[in-house]
């Protein structure tokens, strides 16, 4: 079953875990309390090997463990909207038995809840002070803020987003509430967390394979003077290779002649991609050679790997060797794990689409690729030459393409742009 830390202070904490129990059929929450936010990351160093995600209670110990961990891809919150802040607002007023006008707040920097809220509140009449606050807040002088303004007469209640600060502020006679969602966002919130679970699951349970192929090994092999520095390097590859596999809790094996298979699974490999990429540019450098990578993944050992090898050739068919992934859906993802990447598919399901280029020499994967590259570059009409050096192919290549598919009636030659100083005038083309 997938485990779930649930991180926040007690009351929340304990709200969270009741609301969630409606999902425990297949997550499992753990409940992990703490007094002041900036002990999240404490938390999550001594109990990260316990659970697969982790809950927060809201941005705040959300941000402490995004700066833990270094990526949101495990870590989700619970959103706060404007409802949050209307329901204090009611709160305060029925404490008090008459509508409360002049407020002491405090809120995130960059936030924006509050105006937000006032945006929608036509008439409000509300004197609202408000104190922002960084990450790393100093609860004290958030305390400090809303007890002076009190003291004074300025307000006649306290709104805060640390709930320690408002149970201060009782203790001392001051009217306050902290800031926390409704049931309802709550349940919205555990809802979408679930989806994103069982999508990662999904993930985590999908077989995925890596192959990684120096290039030209029998030449690097040829420069060694002796058998014993070539064991010599091997032995230095494997070991950055292991320590990799050792990342991706996965298994590997050694081909031979500068190829190496890694047997893990979807969601790991995902993760780890900086990783990856980090482990291809040592090899690189240390044979002096390029290196190329396919990763698949699929249902069964078979189909994965079947999706790497295929995915390793169109790696070995790139200048730069980037790392290209060929997912169970027939999507092709090139330069994975890189600003750059681009995704397209084998496959169309636009019957119009593949019958207009059945009649032309161009496959519905290099359709797929062309029109995914010309999203990615945000590209209203381009050159062939613009084609050509983003897909890294000849200039007469990328024209024979779109030349064809102009003919197919799936693009457009859409005018021309005027040469330099010499020369004829450069089509411009442009899809449907």
């Amino acid at each position: 079953m997938y485990r779930v830390g649930i991180i926040g202070p007690a009351g929340s904490v304990e709200r969270i875990a009741r609301l969630a129990e409606t999902f425990a059929q297949e997550i499992e929450f753990i409940s992990f309390i703490y007094a002041e936010p900036r002990e999240t990351g404490r938390i999550i160093r001594e109990h990260d090997r316990e659970v697969d995600s982790w809950l927060c209670s809201g941005h705040i110990p959300y941000s402490f463990a995004l700066a833990e961990l270094g990526s949101a891809e495990r870590i989700e919150y619970i959103w706060i909207t404007e409802s949050a802040f209307y329901k204090s607002l009611l709160d305060l007023t029925y404490s008090q038995g008459r509508p409360v006008r002049r407020i002491s707040i405090d809120m995130p920097e960059n936030e924006g809840l509050v105006e937000n809220a006032l945006r929608q509140i036509e008439q409000s009449g509300l004197e609202l002070h408000s104190q922002t606050y960084e990450l790393d807040a100093d609860t004290e002088e958030l305390l400090h803020f809303h007890l002076k303004l009190w003291q004074d007469g300025r307000t006649e209640g306290a709104v805060t987003c640390f709930p320690s600060v408002a149970a201060e502020l009782k203790a001392r006679g001051v009217r306050a509430l902290s800031v926390s969602p409704s049931s309802l966002e709550i349940i919205q919130s555990l809802r979408l967390f679930s989806e994103k679970v069982r999508t990662s699951y999904f993930k985590d349970t999908q077989i995925g394979v890596e192959i990684i192929e120096l290039e030209h090994f029998d030449r690097i092999a040829g420069k060694l003077n002796t058998s014993y520095q070539l064991q010599y390097l091997e032995l230095k590859l494997k070991e950055e290779l292991i320590q990799l596999c050792e990342r991706l809790d996965g298994s590997f094996m050694e081909k031979g002649s500068g190829k190496y298979v890694i047997f893990s699974t979807r969601g790991a490999i995902e993760r780890e991609l900086k990783l990856l990429s980090d482990t291809v540019n040592y090899l690189a450098a240390k044979t002096d050679t390029k290196v190329a990578v396919g990763i698949g993944y699929g249902e069964t050992v078979f189909s994965a790997e079947t999706n790497a090898q295929r995915a390793l050739l169109q790696s070995k068919e790139k200048a730069d060797k980037r790392i290209v992934i060929i997912r169970e859906d027939g999507v092709i993802v090139e330069s994975a794990g890189q600003e750059d990447k681009l995704a397209y598919s084998f496959r169309s399901m636009d019957r119009e689409i593949t019958d207009r280029l059945q009649n032309s020499g161009v496959s519905v994967k290099t359709f797929n690729k062309v029109t995914a590259l010309v999203r990615r570059m945000g590209w209203e009409s381009f050159t062939a030459k613009e084609l050509a050096v983003q897909l890294q192919m000849t200039e007469r290549n990328a024209r024979r393409i779109m030349t064809e598919l102009s003919e197919a009636g799936l693009a457009d030659s859409s005018g021309e742009e005027a040469p330099g100083a010499r020369g004829r005038p450069t089509k411009l083309y442009r899809f449907k």
